[in-house]
């Protein structure tokens, strides 16, 4: 100790180390301190500053007692902390004569006085007293006087306490590696990752020169060094764990509607009903606002999403939700809490809108699926005016939001399905595929519904008003307190605006008309542009001509003069519309059957025969993309063509039979859909 002084307390005439210079403290004023150097100079600096400087020290006295760390100090064992409080005793008893705790009144020993014994004779009392030499009682004091009770537990006993005690540090090291090269993996057990261990120190420094634990031990090591990685748990938790980025997690912030939207597609944990009778999982294809945690759109497809549905759910985000027939009226914008007058005044076509806000998105986050990144996707990003921002591989952190809104849907909405997966295999339930009831048109309306009802009037953890930040808000109702501030800007898509969202491709216009994929389409309308240079050099003359993956009975190709629809040659020789992955079964299907898959003509017939007789048919195959080809039609709902002047039907031929009216797999066109009905 200090003979009675205090040494956490700074005092005029104390020497300090501050500012790479010796300094005394010479008065203080308030929170001012004086100081003047060796070499003379005097300054007044404040004392919180001189506190905090790197280098400040007192100089001449013992360091400042540290705060004993109270949450170590509960993480030893008990025996330790008891040898501690122990040696606190005796190291009181030396310094003040008495123990810690002792009653009022209570005698000195004459040995401990410090009115007759000096602090050395003291010590040495001790030392006798326990057995111990000076140096040890010395020293106990001494570590007592900088760190409290903490300097009084026997530190050999903390290192063992450690995550790898005493282990040694190439086989630590070894440890892991072998746990890292664990990630990808399938996971396995503890013994399987310790042979790998052993043989893996045995190359790197030979057998028997690093000491290896016994196997309990060992199991030990490898359970502490393995915390928190998953390595024996889920694969795919552990796959998730490590993509994890190294620095904090950043939370996504956006003040006004539409400044950021992340979308992403994941397949639905619910069994839907195909039209063939099998059963399948769907895919789900959201967007979701940052600000006010509207879900702008939500499209449900079979298994195997494309870049035009992902450019489709643009355009729906763009325009209101219609309310449909036997919808609750509750459920129309009008009944709701958002501003309905003043946005009617804005869009009339809000009269009939349902509750659900419009939002036209600043930017757009996506990660690296081929459906986001595709040109498709990215043409129709720009065209709209709307950036797109990429996160990083394998990061799911960077679109966090819209991760969790899976799972909210999943939680919230189609847990309460019949044909309800679960999360995993592990979690699924008997004879899942005899459950489903719903179709994809019927679940895909019932998520609509509930999207209104449910999610956008449903107080969100997430959202908060700043003058009551203990009550959550809806989506809605954070929509209403944004629009106010921000405003509202329609944005009104025309008919070509649809078109230009379609995938593109160039070809040339010969006589016979327009080759895609072993496809021929043909009109009259093309007659004037027939191996003609489109005058687009930088594609050789070709011309752009856009289809629709879900209905390629027609295409459309741009001209000077406007937009030509040319439909399929053979569209007669077929009874049902279909889409791109329906002709690329029906060449498949002609190339087993040993025809030409290359003959329009023969894989149009192969075509038609698959599509009339897959559900009756063994090959389930064949049923599987049949039902998906007459799913896509009833969720596809056919586009009012865009008006184009002089256009005509081509004339069928007098051996062909005309064609049958079919239902096109049109995109959907909400600029139609709102004039009809407005």
């Amino acid at each position: 100790m200090t003979g009675g002084r205090d040494a956490s307390v700074l005092r005029p005439g104390d020497w300090i180390t501050y500012d790479s210079g010796d300094h005394q403290v010479v008065g203080l004023a308030g929170t001012s301190v004086r100081l003047r150097s060796d070499s003379g100079a005097e300054s007044v600096v404040l004392a919180s500053h001189l506190m905090a400087a790197p280098d400040f020290a007192v100089t001449g006295t013992e360091p400042l007692p540290a705060l004993e760390p109270s949450g170590l100090l509960a993480t030893l064992p008990e025996a330790v902390r008891t040898a501690a409080y122990e040696w606190e005793r005796h190291v009181v008893e030396v310094e003040t004569g008495l123990p810690p705790g002792a009653a009022p009144g209570t005698p000195l020993r004459p040995e401990y006085d410090p009115q007759v014994c000096s602090l050395l004779e003291r010590a040495r009392a001790k030392a006798d007293e326990l057995g111990v030499s000076l140096r040890t009682v010395m020293g106990k004091r001494s570590r007592y006087a900088q760190q409290g009770l903490w300097g009084l537990v026997d530190q050999r006993l903390v290192r063992m306490s450690a995550v790898t005690g005493q282990a040694d540090a190439r086989l630590v090291a070894v440890i892991q590696e072998a746990l890292a090269a664990e990630t990808p993996t399938s996971t396995g057990t503890r013994s399987r990752l310790m042979r790998r261990v052993v043989k893996m120190v045995e190359a790197a420094h030979g057998e028997g020169v690093v000491p290896l634990p016994g196997k309990s031990t060992f199991y030990k090591l490898i359970d502490a060094l393995s915390t928190g990685k998953h390595t024996f748990g889920s694969a795919a938790t552990r796959r998730q764990t490590a993509n994890r980025p190294e620095g904090p997690f950043t939370p996504t912030f956006a003040d006004r509607p539409g400044e950021q939207v992340q979308i992403d597609s994941t397949p639905l944990d619910v069994m839907v009903v195909l039209d063939s009778g099998l059963t399948a999982r769907a895919d789900l294809t959201i967007a979701i606002d940052i600000a006010t945690r509207t879900i702008c759109a939500a499209v449900l497809r079979p298994m195997g999403t494309k870049a035009v549905d992902a450019s489709l759910l643009l355009a729906r985000m763009l325009v209101p939700e219609p309310m449909r027939p036997g919808w609750s009226a509750a459920l129309r914008m009008a009944a709701s809490r958002m501003p309905h007058r003043r946005l009617l005044d804005v869009d009339a076509r809000m009269e009939q809108a349902a509750a659900k806000p419009v939002i036209v998105p600043d930017a757009v986050v996506i990660d690296g699926g081929k459906v986001f990144i595709s040109d498709t996707f990215i043409r129709a990003c720009d065209r709209l005016g709307i950036s797109v921002q990429r996160s990083r591989p394998r990061t799911p952190t960077d679109k966090a939001i819209v991760e969790a809104t899976f799972s909210a849907i999943n939680t919230l909405f189609v847990q309460h399905l019949p044909g309800y997966t679960g999360a995993n295999v592990s979690r699924r339930g008997e004879r899942i595929e005899d459950q489903a009831v719903w179709t994809i048109p019927e679940l895909q309306d019932l998520l609509d519904e509930w999207l209104l009802a449910g999610w956008q009037a449903r107080p969100h953890d997430a959202l908060r008003d700043p003058f009551r930040p203990k009550k959550a808000m809806s989506p809605n109702d954070k929509y209403a307190s944004l629009v106010a501030a921000c405003g509202y800007l329609p944005l009104v898509l025309r008919g070509e605006d649809y078109l230009e969202l379609l995938p593109v491709a160039w070809r040339t216009i010969n006589d016979y008309g327009i080759r895609i994929n072993y496809r021929t389409y043909d009109c009259a309308e093309l007659g004037p542009h027939r191996r003609q240079h489109s005058g687009h050099t930088a594609k050789r003359g070709l011309w752009e001509v856009h289809y629709d993956p879900y209905d390629l009975s027609q295409v459309f190709v741009r001209t000077e003069q406007g937009w030509i629809t040319a439909p399929w040659v053979h569209l007669p020789l077929v009874n049902a519309p279909f889409a791109d992955f329906t002709w690329q079964h029906a060449r498949r299907l002609a190339a087993e059957a040993g025809l030409d898959d290359a003959n329009e003509a023969a894989v149009a017939r192969v075509l038609d025969g698959l599509l009339t007789r897959a559900e009756h048919g063994p090959d389930t195959r064949s049923a599987k993309v049949a039902a998906r080809t007459r799913t896509a039609v009833a969720v596809h709902p056919p586009a009012a063509a865009p008006e184009i002047e002089n256009q005509t039907e081509p004339e069928p031929e007098s051996e062909v039979q005309p064609p049958a009216a079919v239902a096109g797999f049109g995109v959907f066109d909400a600029h139609a859909e709102a004039e009809r009905w407005l």
